[in-house]
């Protein structure tokens, strides 16, 4: 059984991580945030998890995050956020294709401590875990460095 307070730890950086995420983006004045993670559209599920069937329930349970909407109105992108303090190929390609069997298309967003990472889930099992660099067209170069700087102050390695 994992340790409590590395389950506590795990959780702590990947809010933060989702919060970089959102505060990023929403400063790109790009797109409009919206939560659409478990925990924040299906509070109420939550207490019937046990009693509704298994397989609706994980699927509402394994939402990507968020939904970014373009200020045209004409693009929706919906993104899992993770925190990694290593970039695992293997790990990153599970992810994707966990994703893509409950919500294709979507994206995956990792923040680690070298830097921002963002590509479609489908590009990422395609390529065996490989993802993209955050480009400066989704959020401008100054504004990730200074985001880096911020996640490397709340999230210290052991």
């Amino acid at each position: 059984m994992k340790n409590p307070i590395d389950f506590s730890r795990g959780l702590i950086k990947g809010k933060i991580a989702e919060v970089i995420f959102e505060q990023m983006f929403r400063e790109s004045g790009e797109f409009t945030i919206l939560h659409f993670g478990y925990e924040y559209t299906s509070q109420e599920l939550a207490q019937y998890r046990k009693t509704l069937k298994k397989e609706v329930v994980e699927d509402i349970s394994n939402a990507p995050d968020f939904a970014l909407i373009s200020q045209s109105k004409k693009e929706l992108y919906l993104v899992e956020v993770k925190y990694r303090s290593q970039y695992n190929r293997d790990d990153l390609k599970e992810i994707a294709r966990t994703q893509l069997k409950r919500w294709d298309p979507s994206w995956l967003f990792v923040a680690s401590p070298k830097g921002f990472f963002f590509s479609p889930c489908s590009s990422i099992v395609k390529s065996g875990g490989e993802m993209e660099p955050l480009r400066d067209t989704w959020v401008n170069k100054e504004s990730q460095k200074e985001y880096l700087k911020l996640l490397n102050e709340f999230i210290k390695q052991k």
